[in-house]
């Protein structure tokens, strides 16, 4: 088995499961599993197909390239501009969130040690610390993720051991909702929830001797992971609570409270969890930012680590208390970087030339199966995302 392989899909599925996977019973529940199934395989394949774009581009532009080199090489100066643009205003809100999310959970730790940090020291320790370790290079990223998503896989099989054996039919069965256009809303957050395609370019970069079929093989499983997670929680927290109850929480932490008054280690089990997984993201999107900028500026490693995370830090220090608010500026950032910007490049890099008729040595140029048709559904599926974000 190839590790460093192994270990960058679980880089993407890291990336995409952020903490924002506890809130998906809340805004599915409603509408019942079975719709709330196929939209989420939905938006699974559409992201999924979007990352495979994204893949091609990044290989037919000569791999070992950040965004900002395959944006200058397939689209010119002003698509290098755009998806620059794009990119920065997606990864700066994204880790502000996490700063925001991690420095919260951090000053709650070291409260209950005894020790006494304010929200600002809090998210300025984080960011320093996360912040060497992301400077470190993907290596070390790749290593500490992998002890990171056990443990939390560790965390989620426990809930599941936890919550199923308290599954009630009825629940499962129960559609709070026929408002499809609520559902459709939903879409935004699901999207969110596999917003991965950000890291790819960097583990292009880290794996240069593997096959294409490898990388591809290597974004479809760590597309995968998230998926099932995300199934098993929806099933498991909507067959111990009933939709009227999930539609009426709040926020999270009503949700944790509720499953945990039959579970009393419920609450400890989903809060490591949340941790973990908003520590697993923030090295994914830090690791995209560092390699972005390591490309577009050519400093040395403490320079780049500076540019990196000061703009971020500062942000989530005046942006306190602004977790989900954050969130939901970059969810339609994403829409845009995360399919019609790799929609762009392929279709540039396939106008340049049959690349499929191409070897190198042995092997046919990578790309993303489905020709035309599949590009014109990738499109319209962004035209749905976009009108999700905006309804």
């Amino acid at each position: 088995m190839n590790m460093k392989l192994l270990g960058s899909s679980l880089i993407i599925a890291g990336t995409a499961l952020g903490a924002g996977m506890l809130a998906i019973p809340m805004v599915l529940a409603q509408f019942g599993l079975l719709w709330g199934t196929l939209l989420m395989l939905l938006i699974w394949v559409g992201t999924t197909y979007a990352a495979l774009l994204l893949l091609e581009a990044s290989i037919k532009s000569g791999g070992g390239l950040g965004m900002n080199s395959i944006a200058r090489k397939t689209l010119g100066k002003g698509g290098q501009l755009v998806t620059n643009g794009l990119l920065y205003a997606l990864l700066v809100c994204l880790l502000m969130a996490y700063i925001i999310g991690a420095g919260d959970l951090l000053k709650k730790l070291t409260d209950g040690l005894g020790i006494e940090l304010s929200a600002t020291q809090a998210q300025i320790a984080f960011t320093v610390v996360a912040g060497f370790v992301v400077a470190a290079g993907t290596g070390v990223i790749d290593r500490l993720n992998r002890l990171l998503f056990a443990a939390m896989v560790i965390m989620l099989a426990m809930t599941l051991v936890t919550l199923v054996p308290g599954i009630n039919p009825d629940n499962l069965a129960s559609v709070g909702s026929d408002n499809k256009v609520a559902l459709i809303k939903t879409s935004s957050v699901l999207f969110t929830s596999f917003g991965f395609m950000v890291v790819i370019p960097s583990l292009v970069t880290y794996n240069p001797e593997a096959t294409q079929k490898q990388l591809r093989n290597m974004v479809i499983a760590g597309s995968v992971i998230p998926l099932f997670c995300y199934l098993f929680w929806l099933y498991a927290a909507v067959g111990n609570l009933s939709p009227e109850q999930l539609v009426g929480f709040a926020n999270v932490s009503e949700l944790i409270a509720a499953l945990s008054v039959n579970h009393g280690s419920m609450q400890l089990i989903l809060s490591i969890f949340t941790g973990l997984a908003l520590l697993t993201s923030f090295l994914g999107v830090a690791m995209a930012l560092f390699d972005q900028n390591a490309d577009a500026f050519r400093q040395n490693r403490a320079v780049t680590y500076v540019l990196t995370f000061i703009l971020p830090m500062l942000g989530a220090i005046l942006a306190a208390n602004q977790f989900l608010s954050v969130l939901s500026y970059a969810g339609i950032i994403l829409v845009f970087l995360a399919i019609f910007v790799p929609m762009a490049m392929t279709v540039k890099v396939r106008k340049d030339g049959d690349k499929a008729t191409v070897t190198e040595g042995n092997e046919a140029v990578y790309q993303a199966g489905g020709g035309v048709m599949a590009l014109a559904l990738s499109f319209l599926f962004g035209c749905f995302l976009l009108m999700a974000e905006l309804i």
